[in-house]
């Protein structure tokens, strides 16, 4: 399977998933720590414990796409379930530059990947192809985000307005005698439209 550079690329596609994390980060980043690991029925059971996921499948499966076998003891964001948001947002923006440049770089969606998946209680193999990775590692982060999401409603945070199509696509208004654009402006009450 060739995937040509441009907006359908999983390169391109990465970029959009950081700039909507980083809009998440921003809200979660005006939390009390208090907040910030709050217990909740569903996710990963807090904000935290649900970031500190995300990082941690991100760094395994650019792990995978660049041919790094996971070691045992896995995941160098494991111990950011202990701390705050600073040292864990520190950490994955540096694994951001990592998992952009492996997207950027792979040649071979369809090339075999396989890999081990351990934890404390069990072992269990993965066969998948590079393509199949890029599109787990992309889908993963959007279906953990909206649990971040419902976390952040009963906090007084809500955010809204992270759809791809919000986020990257040009909007305009058309009528019968004039075409007005409008561009998509994120306040914190939610999105609203600006006429240029």
């Amino acid at each position: 399977m060739t995937m040509q550079k441009g907006p359908t690329h999983p390169a391109q596609q990465y970029e959009y998933l950081v700039e909507a994390r980083s809009r998440v980060l921003e809200r979660v980043r005006a939390l009390p720590h208090a907040r910030f690991a709050q217990r909740f029925p569903f996710g990963h059971g807090s904000i935290r414990a649900t970031l500190v996921h995300i990082a941690d499948t991100e760094w395994w499966y650019t792990s995978m796409l660049r041919g790094v076998p996971a070691p045992e003891e896995r995941s160098p964001f494991r111990h950011f379930s202990r701390t705050g948001l600073p040292p864990l947002e520190a950490a994955w923006r540096d694994l951001a530059v990592w998992t952009a440049r492996a997207l950027k770089e792979e040649t071979d969606w369809d090339r075999p990947v396989e890999d081990w998946w351990t934890t404390k209680r069990w072992k269990r193999g993965v066969k998948t192809t590079a393509g199949g990775v890029a599109t787990q590692l992309l889908f993963h982060e959007i279906h953990h985000r909206a649990q971040v999401m419902a976390m952040l409603r009963p906090l007084g945070a809500p955010l809204q307005g992270l759809d791809y199509s919000l986020l990257k696509w040009e909007w305009f208004k058309s009528s019968l005698r004039t075409s007005k654009r409008f561009n998509f402006k994120h306040s914190p009450d939610g999105p609203n439209w600006l006429e240029e």
